[in-house]
């Protein structure tokens, strides 16, 4: 395997040897130590090149010895230099004669990677290969070094390939069952893991990139697996509870036990609203505010509720502000406040022009207080007129599968009170002419028989 054809080294060097230093590309070492890596890196490429057309491992330990000297040297001399580095090492490790070699040869691929992030930076997709790297090479005896690999690559600044988030829950877990945490870290970095893989699932819906989407989702899913164990209500609480008892105004704690809780749908449970009712004591502001409306709605307090939730709706963005003003309109909905339930209704849908809930639940609203409207001569009969419009509008602007059932389940249910043609003539109305619906309702719709 050694014979490597002296022409091939003699054109590499003659060619960079002819061209002015000035010109030599950037290897990030001294030209005086480039000039010494050209045969080196001759003889590596000519046995990297060897090996794709021949796919022999053979030569790949023929490149090992000089790629060494490049990376020591001359660590800029190509991306490809770590890439190839990876394939080298992995069959160094196949065939150590021992233990000892094998750990050694380990440790080469890892410092490797750390070159390579000192050289080209990209901290967190790296740090996160070693992480997989380990694993993969050391199985679980290799916990203790790769967990807190992907724990680094997760918590760096930068970009990190969203399979790594999972990868990164599974580590978590094993970790914990070694006895080696607390079970609190699953929920802790599922926290982690679960807000950048929102994130970039918002980023990819944003623009449009169905493809990637779906790829987010099924990270996302990963994630969502992984944790299944730790994920319901009694188990949070009692891994939290005593953290609770033990500090209970530790701001940063009572973010992470209302934020945990609120994601996994357990705000019906003492330990939510306890720890909401420190945080809004502590830090009120109109996140907190929101989650004091939705303690005291859940505890059909809906005045104190209605205060709260104002309050939040004002400042809040995006899904927040849609969520604050539809909780808003159940608060007024339970008091029977219903122009200012429609009303946050309205504020809702403009709030998410997606959406076609808020329109449900005023078809809804329109229809339970249909008694309001009895001035119309048919007994309250048009406001199923009026209710019938909302949901057309709620599929116009949510054609989602479920939104749409449930949108024509409530129109065949409300169709069936609108008066008989025979009864219409008699009230001197005639099907698809104007007709304002009257009481507080006050919306302007058509005239509508069965």
């Amino acid at each position: 395997m050694k014979t490597i054809k002296s022409l091939t080294i003699g054109i590499f060097l003659a060619a960079m040897g002819s061209t002015a230093m000035a010109q030599l590309p950037d290897w990030g070492c001294s030209e005086e130590v480039q000039q010494q890596m050209l045969e080196p890196v001759s003889l590596y490429q000519d046995a990297i090149n060897q090996f794709k057309s021949t796919k022999d491992q053979r030569w790949l330990e023929e490149a090992y010895p000089y790629w060494q000297q490049i990376v020591a040297n001359c660590p800029k001399q190509s991306k490809n230099l770590y890439t190839n580095g990876t394939n080298i090492m992995r069959v160094k490790i196949a065939k150590a004669k021992d233990q000892a070699e094998r750990d050694a040869l380990i440790d080469e691929l890892m410092h490797m990677y750390d070159v390579r992030i000192a050289t080209y930076g990209e901290g967190p997709k790296w740090t996160a290969k070693k992480a997989l790297e380990l694993e993969e090479l050391l199985k679980e005896q290799g916990l203790d070094r790769y967990y807190p690999l992907y724990d680094q690559a997760v918590r760096m600044e930068g970009d990190l390939e969203a399979g790594y988030l999972v990868k990164y829950m599974e580590a978590t877990i094993n970790y914990v069952r070694a006895g080696k945490a607390e079970p609190t870290l699953v929920v802790d970095n599922y926290d982690i893991a679960s807000e950048k893989l929102d994130a970039e699932l918002d980023k990819y819906v944003e623009l449009n990139d169905s493809v990637k989407a779906t790829e987010i989702r099924g990270y996302i899913a990963g994630v969502e697996a992984a944790f299944s164990p730790y994920a319901n209500c009694e188990q949070l609480v009692e891994i939290y509870g005593k953290k609770f008892e033990a500090d209970p105004e530790n701001i940063d704690l009572l973010k992470k036990i209302t934020g945990i809780l609120k994601k996994k749908r357990c705000i019906d449970t003492q330990l939510f609203f306890s720890a909401t009712e420190n945080l809004y004591r502590l830090e009120p502001n109109p996140a907190t505010a929101m989650l004091m409306g939705q303690i005291c709605f859940s505890k059909k307090q809906y005045n104190e509720a209605i205060q709260y939730l104002r309050d939040a709706a004002k400042e809040l963005t995006g899904k927040d502000k849609y969520m604050a003003y539809l909780y808003l309109g159940h608060c007024y909905n339970h008091t029977n406040s219903y122009s200012a339930a429609r009303s946050a209704y309205l504020s809702a849908a403009e709030a998410d022009r997606t959406k076609g809930e808020p329109y449900r639940y005023i078809a809804q609203l329109y229809a339970s207080s249909s008694g309001s409207a009895s001035d119309d001569n048919m007994g309250g009969r048009s406001a199923y007129w009026a209710a019938v419009d909302k949901l057309q509008r709620s599929k116009a602007v949510d054609n989602s599968e479920e939104n749409v059932k449930e949108c024509n389940a409530l129109i065949g249910r409300y169709s069936a009170h609108f008066p008989k043609t025979a009864e219409a003539f008699m009230l001197n109305l005639v099907n698809g002419e104007s007709f304002r619906v009257p009481g507080w309702i006050g919306e302007s719709t058509i005239v509508r028989t069965r």
